[in-house]
């Protein structure tokens, strides 16, 4: 029996890269790729793959908050994160979604397949450098995310907003009205105390929810 794979990276060498690392052991097929979040999830849904490997920072919809709906979209697929952060927040944000494993992208040549194999077999994997940030995550548990004051459709709008869309293609994306995306808009910068687009991007950014790039 071989375990399926599915890998999400914006970066075409990155995925192209892990799916050869992938194809090159026995007991390892990738089924698919996808270049952002709400697009992996669609075929996730679709392909069952057994184990997912999503990049934390994608386009239109990120890796943690792919991870959420693939949790209640498709449950049987185990979730691998494969991150450029190691800050305790975003472990712990990827955990809390539903994640298996969380592997640096630094380390993932070398870690990604022991990552893959333990997600399957139900167990964690945190890369070391990760697992040495859990002692200060664990101190941190007390004090709220001002992620936790948003619901998960005010996060998407977040992103999306951050990432330069406007209401009316927001709309698009999420089935909504533009006039229920300004609303959304409006919540989440009360929820955060933030005056202008501008402090969201910053926002979103300095949490992981969208990159520079």
């Amino acid at each position: 029996m071989t375990i399926a794979v599915f890998i999400a990276d914006d970066h075409s060498v990155v995925r192209e890269g892990l799916a050869n690392l992938l194809a090159a052991q026995p007991d390892l097929r990738v089924v698919g790729t996808a270049a952002e979040g709400r697009e992996a999830v669609r075929q996730v849904v679709q392909l069952q793959p057994q184990v997912v490997i999503l990049d934390i920072a994608m386009p239109q919809m990120n890796g943690i908050e792919a991870a959420r709906e693939i949790r209640e979209r498709a449950p049987q697929s185990r979730v691998v994160i494969l991150s450029m952060y190691s800050s305790a927040e975003h472990v712990f944000h990827a955990l809390e979604a539903g994640a298996r494993a969380y592997v640096l992208k630094e380390s993932a040549a070398s870690e990604i397949v022991a990552a893959v194999r333990a997600a399957h077999a139900g167990r964690r994997y945190l890369s070391p450098k990760v697992a040495e940030i859990m002692a200060d995550m664990v101190e941190r548990s007390s004090a709220e995310s001002p992620l936790s004051r948003l619901s998960a459709r005010e996060r998407q709008v977040l992103q999306l907003v951050a990432e330069g869309h406007s209401s009316a293609q927001i709309a698009a994306l999420l089935h909504l009205s533009p006039k229920s995306v300004d609303t959304y808009r409006s919540r989440v910068m009360q929820k955060l105390h933030l005056g202008d687009v501008a402090s969201l991007v910053k926002f979103a950014i300095q949490h992981g929810l969208t990159s520079l790039e």
